[in-house]
């Protein structure tokens, strides 16, 4: 398959639109980019001091969610593998090629949580709220990545009169918001670190 015909190919099952038009997913649009702009004021104020990396890659994944949000792009690429399966003539072995997409991924997300928590050492205590909330968020995007029918079961009931999906991914967004303001609001850190 070329990539002409497989560009054609997503473009009959995909095309960019809002992936989530309700209200909920706006806010939760704007609570990704309010928690991104927030840990880039972190990132720019920790200039030369530990925990920088950290809130860089904090405010480069909350961007990249944020229009992963309403973009669905995740569905763009779902439509490139269902092609890429019929045209290489493995779309019945699919579930293992889906498990192994998983799997690499959760990889790759803890071995960059590790890191990200590796990269706070010394100063976890002043981080460890932005850090739960990435580990919130990483795994709703695991959960919704995964999509096993338990888990949109889980994820798609409502508390509170809101969808859990939601209350999940927005109650790790309002830990890292939080963590930043704190360390914005810290009088005893020069504007240089944290």
């Amino acid at each position: 398959m070329t990539l002409n015909e497989l560009t054609a190919c997503v473009a009959e099952r995909w095309s960019p639109a809002i992936g989530d038009p309700q209200i909920t997913g706006w806010v939760t649009v704007a609570a990704y980019v309010v928690a991104a702009l927030m840990s880039a004021a972190v990132w720019l104020r920790l200039k030369g001091r530990r925990g920088r990396v950290f809130w860089a890659m904090v405010t480069l994944l909350l961007a990249a969610l944020a229009v992963n949000k309403q973009l669905d792009l995740q569905s763009a690429l779902t439509a490139a593998g269902r092609c890429l399966a019929r045209a290489q003539g493995w779309y019945g072995e699919r579930r293992l090629v889906q498990l192994g997409f998983i799997a690499a991924l959760g990889g790759v997300m803890l071995a960059g949580l590790i890191s990200m928590a590796f990269s706070l050492r010394g100063r976890l205590r002043r981080n460890g709220l932005a850090l739960t909330g990435l580990v919130i968020v990483t795994g709703f995007v695991m959960m919704r990545a995964a999509s096993f029918h338990h888990m949109d079961h889980l994820i798609g009931m409502r508390a509170f009169g809101v969808p859990n999906n939601f209350l999940f991914e927005n109650a790790g967004l309002v830990l890292i918001a939080l963590n930043a303001a704190a360390l914005l609001r810290r009088r005893d850190v020069p504007a240089g670190g944290a």
